[in-house]
């Protein structure tokens, strides 16, 4: 792992993921970079996030937080893992691999995805999620869904 990964952030982006799926009913982010000092999570959407669309999303986001939920890996044979999860991600290469064992993270009951990274013990260890900025940008063609970039921080627990 990069010097710059950071567990507390990866636990976080994927209850930012999981909220966002559950606030707008969009996938989960197709482009993330994380890093210990801010982050950022880039979804397909259909148009610019509203400022209070923004803090309702940062407020469940840290109630979700505070819940302290555990956070749980488990490696699944692929057929197993692809009932509990799309499995489209995975790559490429590994399609057709029936003896292909995932990974799952799970963050309580809250959210359940395929994940090779390394994530806090606790949801309570991450501290408090701030949604630092959020931008769109339009879609470049017909039929296709515009950009969210969603920018984050955390203030981590002492």
């Amino acid at each position: 792992m990069s010097k710059e990964y950071d567990p507390f952030m990866h636990t976080a982006e994927h209850v930012l993921n999981q909220t966002m799926v559950r606030m707008f009913g969009c996938g989960r982010s197709f482009s993330s970079h994380l890093n210990a000092d801010k982050s950022k999570c880039d979804y397909h959407f259909p148009r610019p996030l509203e400022d209070a669309e923004a803090a309702e999303l940062e407020r469940r986001i840290n109630e979700v937080l505070a819940q302290h939920m555990p956070v749980r890996t488990e490696m699944l044979p692929r057929e197993e893992a692809g009932k509990l999860v799309d499995l489209g991600r995975l790559p490429a290469h590994l399609e057709g691999e029936e003896e292909l064992m995932v990974r799952i993270v799970t963050v309580g009951d809250y959210d359940i995805c395929p994940c090779i990274g390394e994530h806090v013990e606790n949801t309570s260890e991450v501290g408090a999620f701030r949604l630092v900025s959020h931008d769109f940008t339009p879609p470049q063609g017909d039929g296709e869904a515009g950009r969210l970039r969603i920018r984050f921080k955390l203030k981590k627990n002492a």
